[in-house]
């Protein structure tokens, strides 16, 4: 999965033929036509209400594919977020990221394959050193380790 560009409509599409879906059931569910339902498998994105009733049918949370995009290439500010904080917004707080299977396949990949060292990835990515260490001793016999 490449978390940097992301092909919701693929993606979607990829679901709905892993579970076998049928277009008939899919266009009564959207009260579409099959080429509506054609344009939303070849949109790059989609709007939200849309995007949420996809998740409901397929039973995947697709959202979580952005929060992981944001997490590696728009990681939190830390010192940011403590003042707003301090300024008491109404905003929800998220207080811990969110790492998928995919994402730790990702990352765990590329360190495997010398695309990037440890040190590339938690300064790339500002995931924690710990986390990191965690993941590789976790999985560490896929990568070939004792």
């Amino acid at each position: 999965m490449n978390f940097k560009t992301i092909n919701i409509g693929s993606l979607i599409r990829q679901r709905v033929e892993d579970y076998g879906i049928e277009k008939e059931r899919i266009g009564k569910y959207f009260k579409c036509s099959e080429g509506k339902i054609e344009e939303m498998y070849q949109s790059e994105n989609l709007n939200t209400d849309i995007l949420l009733k996809w998740s409901k049918l397929l039973k995947y949370d697709f959202f979580r594919i952005y929060t992981q995009h944001i997490i590696l290439f728009a990681p939190q500010n830390v010192n940011h977020i403590s003042d707003l904080n301090t300024n008491h917004s109404k905003m929800p707080e998220f207080r811990k990221n969110i790492y998928t299977k995919d994402l730790i396949d990702f990352i765990l990949e590329i360190i495997e394959t010398g695309e990037k060292s440890i040190n590339d990835v938690i300064n790339e990515y500002k995931i924690p050193k710990t986390t990191v260490n965690r993941w590789l001793y976790k999985y560490s016999k896929r990568l070939g380790r004792p």
